[in-house]
């Protein structure tokens, strides 16, 4: 039985929105920002504390690795007087804390490489065309449209070494997922070939 799903996704290929979709259709809970509160509860921080790491480039950051933050905030941590390592630490140790909870949809943070072999798990791999990336990029972000191609590439390319340094993984090799799925469909659609494939009932 299906207990959690984790979905890595294209910078673009609307992998958040679909995740967000899943869970809302399933009524479990998101892990998306909601991670963000959950790590900061394992390392004893108020969750106000949490800033956005791209905002901030520092040391501990660069440590970490870019892959969580690539082309948007997405985690990050007060740098004082915490190393980055140990934030990773809690950030796993609230991805297993939720996962063993189960009923939730966990999105990027390594989550597929990190809980791979925890029971019930159901990896999803989203992906679509650079022309599809390209719409929701400019869609999202019209002043940097000139530049959309440019930083999708960039922004996968941190995420795939973030996963590579941290896991030991090619975070695009389909091995890793029992699902994949280009947005280029339609949300509605990934989420019922989703529930289709993982036998969950919605």
């Amino acid at each position: 039985m299906v207990r959690f799903f984790t979905v890595e996704r294209e910078y673009g290929s609307e992998g958040a929105e679909y995740a967000a979709a899943l869970a809302e259709k399933l009524g479990w809970k998101l892990y998306d920002k909601a991670l963000i509160d959950a790590a900061a509860a394992e390392a004893g921080m108020d969750p106000s504390q949490v800033v956005a790491g791209d905002e901030k480039r520092d040391p501990w950051y660069a440590r970490l690795g870019r892959g969580f933050l690539a082309g948007g905030a997405e985690l990050g941590f007060p740098p004082t007087g915490i190393d980055g390592e140990r934030m990773l630490g809690y950030l796993q140790r609230a991805m297993k804390r939720v996962a063993t909870e189960g009923h939730c949809v966990i999105v990027g943070r390594g989550g597929s490489s990190y809980l791979c072999g925890e029971p019930g798990a159901f990896h999803v791999f989203t992906y679509a065309s650079m022309p599809h990336k390209k719409r929701w990029f400019e869609a999202k972000y019209p002043e940097r449209a000139d530049h959309a191609e440019q930083e999708i590439h960039a922004a996968d390319a941190a995420r795939a070494a973030y996963i590579r340094r941290h896991y030991d993984r090619d975070w695009a090799d389909r091995h890793l997922y029992h699902l994949l799925l280009n947005s280029c469909m339609g949300i509605d659609a990934m989420v019922k070939a989703t529930i289709d494939a993982a036998g969950t009932i919605g």
